[in-house]
């Protein structure tokens, strides 16, 4: 049975879809998140034909999650095209000085730019909502400079209104925990390879095996994995023979260190380590003109 939404979500909602309307075709940018999953749904009941979802496939994407975006567009409708970005071929991502989610966000949007006469739609639109304002989100600066549109924002959404809307429209990915890519599990400082995001995916999966939707291996210098679990989760992962089944694992993997973070999982928690220039450079200003 899907949620009865409130007066609000139900203003929001037809802002959204006109919003949308107003468009004469778009190209969500569609990781598989709930975010980007109601622009998606939005966008086909808004335009039919005239919406097209976009993923990017990379060393930087889990291969569960391009499948689950794969799947996610069919249950929507909308017709889908998965694109090879080659952020990893750019030094100035690899060195991830805190600004790694910038050269992303170009490549993605500068790739899709590029498609736009193909694909036969004009405009680009993200999954941003109100509660990525007013943070550190580099790749909102890159947004600016490709001027994709973020109709959420526009229409007023925040996060628990994207996911009540979604629940509404009896989207799968409703209640789906935020999954960043695989980059931003390596510490600020620590270059970026290939090889290390793939030894990320797979230590998140062996966590995902055993029961987890929310988790983290951060992978700090020294080849150091330090895992997070919900707090709940710690003793259980602390004891054995689980304890010692996640070392081996990890160990296989190629880290030389294992760590279990005692404070458990905490979302974002490594942009502590990113200089407070680089900061204010890539914060983002809450949008006016938006309905709250």
């Amino acid at each position: 049975m899907s949620e009865t939404l409130t007066p609000d979500v139900v203003a929001r909602r037809d802002r959204l879809l006109a919003i949308l309307g107003t468009m004469p075709g778009v190209a969500v940018a569609f990781s598989g998140g709930v975010d980007s999953a109601v622009v998606a749904k939005a966008a086909r009941v808004a335009l039919e034909a005239r919406a097209l979802a976009v993923t990017a496939d990379s060393p930087s994407v889990p291969r569960s999650e391009l499948a689950d975006a794969r799947k996610l567009a069919e249950v929507i409708g909308i017709r889908h095209v998965v694109v090879t970005t080659e952020e990893f071929d750019n030094a100035d991502y690899l060195k991830n000085d805190g600004t790694r989610c910038y050269h992303c966000k170009s490549e993605l949007y500068g790739r899709i730019e590029s498609l736009l006469p193909t694909l036969g739609v004009p405009v680009i639109c993200s999954g941003a909502n109100l509660d990525d304002a007013g943070d550190y989100r580099p790749g909102l600066t890159a947004a600016a400079e490709h001027a994709v549109r973020h109709p959420l924002q526009e229409a007023g959404f925040t996060k628990a209104d994207v996911r009540s809307l979604a629940r509404h429209w009896a989207l799968p990915v409703w209640d789906k925990p935020a999954s960043p890519c695989l980059s931003s599990r390596l510490a600020p400082g620590l270059a970026v390879t290939a090889e290390r995001t793939l030894r990320v995916e797979l230590a998140e999966e062996f966590l995902h095996a055993r029961g987890l939707r929310e988790c983290r291996v951060r992978y700090h210098e020294g080849d150091l994995a330090r895992v997070e679990v919900p707090a709940a989760e710690v003793a259980r992962f602390a004891t054995e023979p689980l304890a010692g089944e996640l070392v081996a694992r990890l160990t296989e993997l190629g880290f030389r260190y294992v760590t279990l973070d005692l404070q458990g999982f905490r979302s974002g928690n490594l942009n502590g380590l990113i200089s407070l220039d680089v900061k204010r450079r890539y914060a983002t200003p809450t949008p006016s003109g938006t309905e709250t």
